[in-house]
């Protein structure tokens, strides 16, 4: 079994992934946007003795109660919101290729905690314990266990909300102050390196239950906090060309047509890079596009938008209301909208880079 979770679900206290995965101990737990590159969940998706299925609603899924998988399979389980896994389907064509597979529960799912989008949908854990209990002989019933710490979360939260239990942290002595923000000691190494990634990408078509084409890097953008190692390339789409990069990258159809080709394009950015740098990127779009396209990436890497957002202790937004927020200075480092977030980037990571060396705690 295989669990592939959305990265902004990996710290959020009320997953149910996390349950599962301590639960079932043969259950494999990647994080992650894009997998094409993942040698570990694609060697999971492969096994000819188990082939993958994904466990996904859909006019063409298999019913699991009807029609179960003659012999053994890899069921391959989506964790996130409907919105994130929607993201993770779109963006994985080798989840795409997929058979699909589904059930109708017997009730309504028990996440009270958590509004989901139709009556017929139900959480991680939940999909988990009605889908192995009729693959593993027809008994939903089977893998009740399961449900007890979910249900004792549930309630917890339940009872919180409700005002019938006392934070931990009211039951701390009043001379005590709460702990300060973590920032990552990442943040005081010397070779940050932010990195802004534009995509041809095309809408989603709802027939195809995914776009007509995947997303493809077309804008490569990287920046040195210093001001000195600065890079950008304009790739040439390889795939039928949408109108995402004119309309929202804001970039030249022409001069993008006559951009290098994606061996150039990997050629100069690995001359560029350097494996101690530390990526520095606004979630994981940029990253997703260069791991697809087979780009050299540095194994060290900071989400600035999770950080920024454990930092202030609220949502970072986009970089645009970020640096308005923090009434941050910055200027455009390259072309469109690419360039302009590049920029924005730069300052964020700098105003990031001195609460690190004021913070309390470095992580």
């Amino acid at each position: 079994m295989v669990v592939l979770q959305h990265p902004r679900e990996r710290h959020k206290a009320i997953g149910t992934a996390r349950i599962a995965a301590l639960c079932l101990p043969g259950l494999e737990l990647a994080v992650g946007v894009e997998f094409e590159q993942d040698a570990r969940v694609r060697r999971l998706l492969s096994d000819p003795q188990a082939p993958a299925v994904l466990l996904y609603p859909s006019a063409d899924a298999r019913d699991l109660r009807k029609d179960p998988p003659p012999g053994p399979v890899t069921l391959v389980v989506l964790d996130g919101t409907w919105n994130q896994a929607k993201s993770l389907l779109r963006d994985n064509p080798a989840l795409q290729a997929l058979p699909r597979v589904a059930f109708t529960p017997d009730a309504p799912s028990e996440y009270r905690i958590r509004r989901e989008p139709r009556e017929d949908y139900v959480s991680t854990i939940e999909a988990l314990v009605h889908a192995l209990g009729l693959l593993e002989g027809g008994d939903p019933a089977r893998f009740q266990a399961l449900m007890a710490p979910f249900r004792a979360m549930v309630d917890l939260q339940v009872r919180y909300a409700a005002g019938d239990a006392e934070p931990r942290w009211r039951r701390r002595r009043q001379t005590l102050e709460p702990a300060g923000s973590r920032l990552p000691r990442a943040l005081l190494e010397p070779r940050l390196l932010c990195v802004v990634g534009e995509a041809n990408a095309w809408p989603y078509d709802r027939a195809l239950a995914a776009p007509p084409h995947p997303h493809e890097l077309v804008q490569c953008l990287a920046a040195g906090l210093d001001g000195e190692r600065v890079f950008e390339r304009l790739i040439a789409p390889r795939l039928p060309l949408s109108r995402s990069p004119m309309e929202h990258a804001l970039l030249d159809e022409a001069e993008l047509m006559r951009g290098d080709s994606l061996v150039q394009a990997r050629s100069v950015w690995a001359s560029f890079v350097r494996p101690e740098d530390v990526l520095c990127v606004w979630g994981h779009h940029a990253l997703g596009l260069m791991q697809r396209d087979a780009m050299v990436l540095p194994e060290r890497r900071i989400d600035v938008r999770e950080v920024a957002r454990d930092h202030l202790k609220s949502r970072a937004g986009t970089p645009e209301q970020l640096v308005e927020r923090l009434g941050l200075a910055w200027q455009p480092i390259g072309r469109g909208r690419g360039g302009r977030r590049l920029g924005m980037l730069v300052a964020i990571c700098r105003w990031l880079v001195e609460e690190a060396k004021r913070a309390p705690e470095i992580g």
